[in-house]
């Protein structure tokens, strides 16, 4: 890949993530302590990637795919979700600021998928090549958290002012990307196509079942973390929590960088088995830590966001990589994506809102050790019953570089 071309993949990839990086963290907070929203309702404003996320197959499958260049889609895109993600910004009420943002996700989501697209395509071997411009991507998650809480914005609406910002600045650097026309010709599009539908006869293997089950159902305790971990640390006094949270996504490149190691140690069960114990492990360790003696637990909780994420999903996607005949490949992880990112995660985000508000009390403060208790506990019963019921051997041997690039989107 000419050299060019790879510095302009590494600031698409740099920009891409410092959007969502820029607003997404430090979301709740904002809405808590400046907007006054309970429990539930910040819940459902992290829900809206999860409605994105199941809509977004459908948007590339019927046009991504066939009738524009992503080049230029992106730029549209981001643009586009740059405007109304400022408008996100000016919204007080619950009700109106649910509807703009969920305008906003419905535009971003289909970017991460896009951005992958584009950059494969300019790639011989992306299997080599990929992960050097998909770390660009956790770098800028890191700097967007590290300038909103040196900048000292986690509780105000600045942090979308600036994702907005670095959007419509995307939008406009993607025309000068390389061309990537359509993959297809237009034709006529099925419903099974592009939700992955033809991937359900996957399902006759046992353990393949099992797995999509048990990806669904862990991913539900885990937007526990997503929508109110900045909110939790902010409230019980943690100095610099978004700079501190970014901890996790550095912890994210240095396990990224040692799984395949791991992978010929403990093969895929056990590197899933360890991904769930380390979220259920995360948040025993937030309900009981705190900011004096035992801020070590916390710290070593955001520590852990590098394994809960790598050996958990990025395992997750090697496996049906592996599982799946290559012609339904891109169909099993598309279906993966929908039954994690989108329902699991749609869930969760609706739940964890529901016992934040049910363990609120007086003066907008919570009780977060029994907050975390509720997935923990549920993180470590789908890992009882994923323990006893997935059944996998390593027979096609442990990772190779070509793994790598199953990696599509940011913890």
């Amino acid at each position: 890949m000419p050299s060019g071309t790879r510095a302009k993949l590494f600031v698409m990839m740099f920009l891409q993530y410092f959007v969502w990086g820029a607003w997404y963290v430090t979301m709740g907070t904002y809405l808590a302590e400046t907007l006054g929203f309970q429990g539930q309702q910040i819940g459902l404003a992290y829900g809206t990637t999860g409605v994105a996320a199941m809509i977004s197959p459908f948007f590339i499958g019927m046009i991504a795919d066939r009738y524009f260049p992503t080049e230029k889609l992106l730029a549209v895109l981001h643009v586009g979700g740059g405007f109304v993600l400022l408008a996100v910004s000016t919204v007080t009420t619950f009700s109106a600021f649910y509807i703009v943002l969920l305008g906003y996700t419905l535009l971003y989501m289909p970017t991460l998928a896009l951005t992958n697209a584009l950059s494969f395509h300019q790639m011989k071997n992306p299997g080599k090549e990929f992960p050097s411009v998909r770390v660009l991507g956790t770098i800028g998650w890191i700097v967007a958290g590290l300038i909103v809480a040196f900048l000292e914005l986690e509780s105000t609406a600045v942090p979308m002012q600036i994702a907005a910002g670095g959007s419509v600045g995307l939008g406009l650097f993607c025309l000068a990307l390389p061309h990537t026309p359509p993959k297809r010709i237009a034709s006529r599009v099925r419903a099974r196509d592009v939700l992955g539908l033809d991937a359900l006869e996957l399902f006759r293997d046992r353990s393949f079942a099992v797995f999509v089950v048990g990806s669904f159902l862990v991913s539900i305790p885990l937007q526990f973390y997503y929508a109110f971990a900045n909110m939790f640390l902010n409230e019980i006094g943690m100095v610099n929590a978004a700079g501190k949270m970014t901890l996790g996504q550095m912890s994210e490149i240095g396990f990224m960088l040692v799984m395949p190691w791991f992978f010929i140690r403990l093969g895929v069960k056990r590197m899933l088995l360890v991904g769930m114990l380390a979220w259920a492990a995360r948040y025993a360790l937030f309900a009981f830590g705190n900011t004096g003696p035992l801020v070590w637990m916390l710290y070593s909780g955001i520590l852990l966001h590098g394994i809960c994420y790598d050996f958990f999903f990025v395992t997750g996607q090697i496996y049906v990589d592996r599982k799946a005949p290559v012609h339904l490949r891109a169909a099993a992880q598309g279906l993966i994506a929908f039954v994690t990112l989108g329902v699991g995660m749609l869930i969760g985000s609706w739940l964890s809102g529901l016992v934040v508000e049910g363990f609120s009390a007086a003066g907008g403060t919570h009780d977060w050790n029994t907050i975390w208790l509720v997935p923990a506990l549920g993180a470590a019963g789908v890992l009882v019953l994923f323990a006893a019921f997935f059944r996998h051997k390593d027979s096609q041997g442990p990772a190779t570089e070509d793994d790598a690039e199953l990696t599509s989107v940011n913890g």
